[in-house]
């Protein structure tokens, strides 16, 4: 469930996005099933279920691949949802997916008050994996 609300998230930010900066390209897309860890320790049954039908995870990947690296996909029209490098339908019949102006306004300043407080955030320290610091971005001072 909080996948399909994260994807209709971005979806609906793609559109906004779209609409409001129409000199730039955004597109969205949606993997299909791919077996990945998650699917099979999130939804066993589904994931037994499904089987060989599920994507790997090359075929999960393809078309997001495909729209930041094709002439084609920068040809087509901004704020689309893509799936097999295809546009699909950004609504599902019967699946409650739209959303109103009032709903969207709303999203979009709470994404931007997100944002807003991230920015005033102080940058964390650059680690490695491991949590020590990272040598190569320690800068030493200049003496003169």
């Amino acid at each position: 469930m909080v996948y399909s609300q994260n994807k209709r998230q971005q979806v609906v930010l793609t559109q906004q996005w779209a609409k409001a900066n129409p000199t730039i390209h955004f597109s969205v897309m949606h993997p299909g099933w791919v077996d990945t860890p998650a699917v099979s320790t999130s939804m066993p049954q589904f994931h037994q279920m499904m089987g060989q039908r599920l994507r790997s995870v090359e075929q999960g990947a393809d078309t997001v691949v495909w729209l930041a690296l094709s002439r084609a996909a920068a040809r087509t029209c901004s704020g689309l949802l893509f799936q097999d490098r295809k546009p699909i339908a950004a609504h599902l019949p019967l699946a409650w997916t739209h959303s109103s102006p009032d709903d969207v306004q709303s999203f979009m300043t709470q994404l931007e008050t997100l944002a807003r407080a991230a920015q005033s955030q102080p940058d964390p320290e650059p680690q490695l994996p491991d949590g020590s610091l990272n040598p190569s971005t320690i800068t030493t001072p200049q003496v003169i």
